[in-house]
């Protein structure tokens, strides 16, 4: 990210704290003095893994309830234990959502999803030499219904092109899998 660009953040007052974030009003000043508001959502970021074994993609069918669908998707989750680095969540969360250990962790790329209200940033990581293991089960409505589902990756590709796969985490770590 750029420094010195001339803007400069004033204060902001809290409208919402949750579990996951704040969404504050924030005052900041422009270059030429120009004062503004834009509402800005703070939050801890995430992790997600495209687990790839041979040929094949580990993914999931999960409700999300803003968009009251089931998607597509790759494991992912909060980066919510402080200290904690990306990889460790990144393996935290695949045992926790589909019951495999990767013996080797990639770091495909970090994207900034929403940036024009959130600081959320999530590392997209490449989970290889999978290894089973016992899914540590959690009490998630949502994570105790998903789905695992396993496809070539060349599938998961045909399913972005289609419009059957629309989560930007797990759209962004399939090709960028396929294009390392």
């Amino acid at each position: 990210m750029t420094t010195g660009h001339g803007f400069e953040p004033l204060d902001a007052d809290l409208i919402y704290e949750g579990y996951v974030m704040t969404i504050s009003k924030g005052r900041f000043r422009a270059p030429d003095g120009t004062v503004f508001e834009r509402d800005v959502m703070r939050h801890p970021g995430a992790v997600a893994v495209l687990p790839l074994d041979g040929d094949e993609v580990v993914l999931l069918r999960q409700y999300r309830s803003a968009l009251n669908a089931v998607l597509w998707e790759i494991p992912a989750g909060l980066r919510d234990v402080e200290g904690e680095p990306p990889e460790q969540t990144a393996q935290r969360e695949l045992i926790e959502e589909v019951g495999l250990r990767a013996g080797s962790l990639e770091l495909l790329t970090s994207i900034h999803n929403a940036v024009g209200y959130s600081d959320e940033q999530i590392h997209i990581f490449l989970g290889t030499d999978l290894e089973a293991v016992e899914r540590e089960l959690t009490t998630s409505p949502e994570e105790l219904e998903m789905e695992i589902v396993r496809m070539p990756i060349s599938q998961a590709e045909t399913m972005i092109t289609s419009g059957e796969i629309t989560d930007g985490k797990t759209v962004i770590g399939i090709l960028a899998a396929l294009r390392r």
